[in-house]
């Protein structure tokens, strides 16, 4: 190279520095592989909800009626996604956990945890139409699998299994022997597979949803303990969200460890965004980690957005791409005790709220 090209090089390298900015004060983000320069998530709204039930858990969000399910203590609140006004409830339930909407059924299944069973209602009525008893040890998540025409709920006690509901009697009409230790969210690919977390074990489990059978354990080793679950269907992408900071990223069809990327503590939730090909989670320490395909089948962290303390779980809105996570403000947690090593802070009356993120 000779020196005025050396010099002619210096120059512009200084010129192009002046111009810069740092990233963090950007509202964009560049994301390499995809299509340039993208929007970073933010904090739009907060919704109060308020009340003294300290319990959440899920959330849903019905598209078509703009409508937002959340499962707080004894009941599901229901509130309008683009606004936040409350709009009603579905109440006396036994620790609500999980909540699934059947559109073409016109009907809604929410799990309650302490008494083993499902509420059936009508999500535009919000009036129960039936009782389903009784479930495995403490239903939790539940989902609809279109290609089966079947409800799965998982069981996160000690029986470790799956309930199927056929969704138009609510009618329980099998179980899927897992012989999980601590179950959590529940996936589907959409061609006759379902997914599992086994917090305890730290494997996925694959069952068949035919035959509703178990047909494999995958182990997610180096992430442990896994809860959130999100899959990529056009692409055959699982991501399980673990305790131990990382996402795992697994190939649907055989199970083979793709990588993984580190995200926020103690997450609880986790969706993938078909549109914008971004996976999320919702992690406990008030952050949601948002994870990108920079280019095909390497993922990286993107942003670390902060929410709020507690805000573990997630539901994300097909129609606008926002994401919504239930939190509320914390007092200090118990001292620790050999049957509660690890004690949760206690939400504070009224505080309880939603966060909305937007692009």
């Amino acid at each position: 190279m000779t020196n005025d090209a050396a010099r002619l090089r210096a120059r512009l390298f200084h010129l192009l520095a002046a111009t810069l900015v740092p990233a963090a004060s950007l509202p964009w983000v560049c994301w390499a592989g995809g299509s340039g320069m993208r929007p970073a998530y933010h904090v739009a709204a907060r919704y109060e909800i308020g009340g003294t039930e300290a319990g959440y858990d899920y959330l849903r969000v019905d598209g078509g009626s703009r409508r937002l399910f959340v499962a707080h203590g004894s009941r599901v609140e229901v509130i309008n996604a683009d606004s936040g006004v409350r709009l009603g409830e579905v109440s006396n339930l036994a620790g609500v956990h999980g909540i699934e909407i059947v559109e073409q059924l016109n009907l809604a299944f929410a799990t309650s945890g302490a008494d083993r069973t499902v509420a059936m209602f009508n999500p535009g009525t919000l009036q129960i139409v039936k009782r389903i008893k009784y479930l495995g040890a403490k239903p939790d998540a539940l989902q609809y699998d279109p290609s089966s025409g079947l409800l799965f709920v998982v069981n996160g006690g000690e029986t470790g299994d799956l309930s199927v509901i056929r969704p138009a009697t609510g009618s329980i009409v099998d179980t899927v022997e897992l012989g999980g230790g601590k179950l959590e969210e529940i996936s589907f690919d959409g061609r006759g597979h379902g997914f599992v977390n086994d917090e305890q074990k730290s494997v996925v489990h694959v069952f068949d949803t035919r035959t509703r059978k178990r047909v494999a354990a995958w182990p997610l080793m180096p992430a442990k303990g896994p809860t959130g679950l999100a899959i990529d269907r056009e692409h055959h992408r699982l991501f399980a969200a673990c305790g131990n900071r990382l996402l795992a990223i697994l190939d649907s069809d055989t199970g083979t460890m793709l990588g993984t990327v580190a995200i926020g503590a103690d997450p609880d939730g986790a969706v993938f965004d078909r549109r914008s090909g971004r996976i999320f989670t919702s992690n406990r320490d008030g952050t949601l980690s948002v994870v990108g395909e920079w280019s095909p089948g390497n993922y990286a962290l993107q942003q670390t957005v902060q929410t709020a303390p507690g805000a573990r779980t997630i539901a994300l809105d097909d129609e606008t791409g926002r994401l919504f996570l239930p939190a509320g403000r914390f007092g200090a947690a118990a001292a620790p005790t050999t049957a509660e090593p690890e004690p949760h802070a206690p939400l504070i009356p009224e505080s309880f709220a939603i966060i909305v993120i937007a692009p």
